[in-house]
């Protein structure tokens, strides 16, 4: 046998011998005993009870070495508890190697804790090993009572409520170590008040931390509006431990108290045809106003087939509001009875001995409504409200334009008698006994009262009734124009300046309308010596001219005279027009193609065309057909005719 295994059989005998003189008290609390093997510290896991009572310090473990019992380690901790928080829980005596805890321990705070410890040379302080740790576990104990969230529960409960699950919910908690007696828990009603009805405990799926409030029977607003619910949850840890919470049910009012008529008659009245609120309709109802179990609703049974009455529910009086929406006519006074029924928004719902009443709904409350249609004088009414006349201006006086059909149904229409409403020219009359409309002055299409091409009257019928009831129609007009206007020149005079304008424009105008106006026609008046001096354009206007007639292009031909200043126009508008007038073949004719001669004003001895005149040679402008194609200078042979024809310029 070596030297070497010699000594490890010697080691392991002296750890036995000291492990046998240890305290049995502290093997009892499974104290941490290290054990060298090829030369490695063993740890274990250490028990401490949760909250111990104390004294303090107390002792957690001891640490054991091979070296001991020449005192030549110490040991030293650190970790959990010791340099880290909570610093100071745990502390170690070096040489001893005895462990201690300074203060109680709260498991739901702490759980667990992890400590290394090292083994020094007590000489050098070298440590002779690498660091190894060992567990401190804080053992559960039942210091903690379920406890609800929150404690406090408030829940409106509507008193028609149908018996089952209320919506109030209950949710505890314990903190103590889970799946263990210690956290787990039950749930009871412990009392309520009132006493009914009863209140119970509902598990709901997959969960026992949670509860919900139910009941059987039916609650009774009038009895009681509030419930307070004491509920207990108990856990099962030794001793046992437990907490309350509060649930208050607040009972909301619902339809328990049909509506009811103030009286079960009524009467009112009304004329016939008209369209108002006639009566107001009280009711009482027990149930909480403004809810939807007292507000009432209003209908109408019987006696409103042909939808003449409506009634509606006033909103701030809770009143039923009875109208006349459609108008119905009477020859006679005439009573209404109507039948109407009050309910509430909601359904109604009975709890009797505790119970909920179910069946039928019970027939809804009922009055008795006479309306009185009393009779008014109709008044009378034309066959048509709006009559179209079709007339020319200027027609015949006595012209008759509108005879009316009228009826009445209160009064005789040989009684009746008309007036004029409208009528802002005075063109017309009425016959008050007939209604017949005829002229009594002529009428003028062009007149300021036209509008659009027509005129106006309004006449009314009034009958013999009590009082006197009126109707009227309005006859409108259509006129048409006739050519009764003479056109006139716009302006009397025009004023020209011959060294920059060669003509001056004539605007005419006429009252009448198409066809009775234009197109116009113009000629020259005045003596022959005036006509063979100034030429006129009859289409357009433009004209040399001291007098001018003016003529429409009609059958019938009016006319009058103006003046004008003096005026020139030059040849090329001359020669344009007569150009146009040549048939077309002659027109595009290749020999009487425009020229442009570009010295022509510039240079040229001969004058500008457009000085020159033809004043006094009338229409013959025969020497133009002697302009061939080829010729030099149209300035020169213009000249030349001119002055063979002693023209001066």
């Amino acid at each position: 046998m070596t030297k070497s295994t010699l000594f490890l059989i010697l080691l392991a005998l002296v750890d036995v011998a000291a492990s046998s003189k240890k305290d049995t008290s502290n093997r009892e609390k499974r104290d941490a005993v290290l054990i060298r093997s090829k030369r490695r510290w063993v740890l274990s896991t250490i028990d401490l009870e949760e909250n111990m009572p104390g004294p303090y310090p107390a002792l957690v473990t001891q640490l054991y070495n091979d070296k001991k019992e020449d005192n030549s380690v110490k040991f030293r901790i650190k970790g959990d508890g010791v340099t880290q928080g909570p610093i100071g829980l745990f502390t170690i005596e070096e040489n001893s190697g005895i462990v201690y805890v300074h203060r109680p321990i709260d498991r739901e705070m702490y759980p667990i804790f992890h400590v290394d410890f090292d083994v020094l040379d007590r000489l050098t302080g070298d440590t002779l090993d690498k660091t190894l740790s060992f567990n401190v576990e804080i053992k559960d104990k039942n210091d903690n009572s379920p406890q609800f969230t929150p404690s406090t529960i408030h829940a409106p409960v509507p008193e028609n409520t149908p018996e089952g699950v209320l919506q109030a919910t209950l949710q505890a908690h314990d903190n103590d170590l889970k799946d263990t007696p210690n956290s787990q828990f039950t749930m009871k009603v412990v009392s309520q008040d009132p006493a009914s009805p009863k209140l119970t405990l509902k598990d709901l799926p997959f969960t026992t931390t949670v509860k919900q409030l139910a009941f059987t029977g039916c609650f009774d607003y009038d009895k009681a509006r509030q419930y307070k619910v004491l509920v207990e949850a108990r856990d099962q840890g030794t001793p046992t431990m437990s907490s309350t919470a509060t649930v208050i049910l607040d009972i909301i009012d619902s339809n328990t108290h049909p509506p009811e008529f103030s009286s079960a008659t009524y009467n009112t009245e009304v004329m016939e045809m008209e369209l108002k609120e006639i009566l107001r309709i009280g009711i009482k109802d027990k149930d909480t106003p403004n809810t939807p179990g007292s507000r009432a609703v209003f209908s109408i049974l019987k006696g409103n087939e042909e939808g003449n009455y409506k009634i509606e529910t006033d909103s701030k009086t809770n009143e039923g509001v009875l109208s006349v929406i459609k108008g119905k006519n009477f020859e006679k006074t005439d009573i209404t009875d109507l039948e109407i029924a009050v309910e509430n928004e909601e359904k109604l719902f009975r709890c009797v001995d505790g119970k909920a009443v179910t069946g039928p709904t019970p027939k809804p409350n009922t009055a008795k409504v006479s309306v009185k249609v009393t009779d008014v004088n109709d008044p009378p009414e034309f066959k048509k409200q709006i009559e179209k006349v079709y007339r020319n201006e200027n027609g015949p006086l006595g012209d008759v334009l509108f005879v009316p059909e009228i009826k009445d149904e209160d009064s005789d229409v040989n009684k009746l008698r008309y007036e004029l409403v409208q009528d802002p020219a005075k063109w017309v009359s009425v016959d008050s006994k007939t209604g017949k409309i005829t002229t009594v002055q002529k009428m003028d299409q062009e007149s300021s009262f036209i509008k659009n091409g027509t005129y106006t009257v309004v006449v009314q019928a009034i009958d013999d009734g009590q009082p006197p009831a009126t109707g009227t129609c309005t006859v409108v007009v259509y006129l048409g124009d006739q050519n009764d206007n003479a056109p006139y020149l716009v302006s009397k005079n025009a004023v020209m300046c011959g060294n920059k304008v060669n003509r001056v424009d004539v605007k005419p105008t006429d009252l009448d309308g198409p066809p009775f106006a234009g197109p116009f026609t113009f000629s020259l008046g005045g003596e022959e010596e005036l006509k063979s001096l100034w030429k006129l354009d009859p289409t357009t206007g433009q004209v040399h001219l001291l007098h001018l007639h003016v003529f429409k292009n009609e059958s019938r031909q009016m006319s009058r005279s103006y003046s004008l200043a003096r005026t020139e126009r030059n040849l090329a508008e001359h020669i344009e027009r007569k150009i146009s007038g040549f048939p077309e073949e002659q027109r595009d004719y290749p020999a009487y193609s425009p020229y442009q001669y570009e010295y022509e004003g510039r240079g040229s001895n001969c004058q500008s065309l457009d000085k020159l005149t033809v004043s006094n040679l009338g229409d013959n402008l025969d020497f133009l057909h002697n302009l061939g194609p080829k010729f030099s200078n149209l300035g020169g042979i213009c000249q030349q005719s001119m002055e063979s024809r002693n023209v001066r310029l």
